[in-house]
């Protein structure tokens, strides 16, 4: 029964193509939490290599995190299915520079424009996508 529910309405709802994620992360905040186990977590070899780089480097792991959440929430609107923090990955083409999401599934194809921001105590990044699989 679930399954013919299910299917009857994949029928009536048309495929959501375009969606929005948005993540605004309070840095004193994300400091607490900000722990060795959480790091190992939550980021790859590659974004851990670019937050340490700055001076910073907590500000980057903030912003980094931030992204992450906002790509998670848009993909979500489209696609439910579970997905790990590493499996999104945000990385820059140089220091300061344009970020880019990359999703680490197979099966996942989408288009995504990515802004972070920070300013103060607060790191922020906005996502769109378009689902293309």
């Amino acid at each position: 029964m679930e399954k013919e529910i299910k299917t009857a309405l994949e029928e009536l709802i048309p495929a959501q193509k375009f969606s929005a994620g948005n993540d605004i992360v309070f840095i004193p905040d994300f400091e607490k939490s900000f722990t060795p186990s959480f790091k190992a977590k939550v980021y790859t070899e590659n974004e851990i290599a670019y937050c340490e780089q700055f001076e910073n480097p907590l500000l980057r792991y903030a912003s980094t995190w931030a992204a992450k959440e906002a790509v998670y929430k848009a993909i979500k609107q489209v696609d439910p299915s579970a997905l790990g923090p590493k499996k999104i990955e945000i990385l820059r083409d140089k220091p300061v520079g344009r970020p880019t999401a990359f999703i680490h599934r197979d099966g996942l194809k989408f288009d995504i424009g990515l802004s972070i921001s920070h300013d103060g105590n607060y790191a922020w990044a906005i996502a769109f996508i378009e689902n293309i699989s």
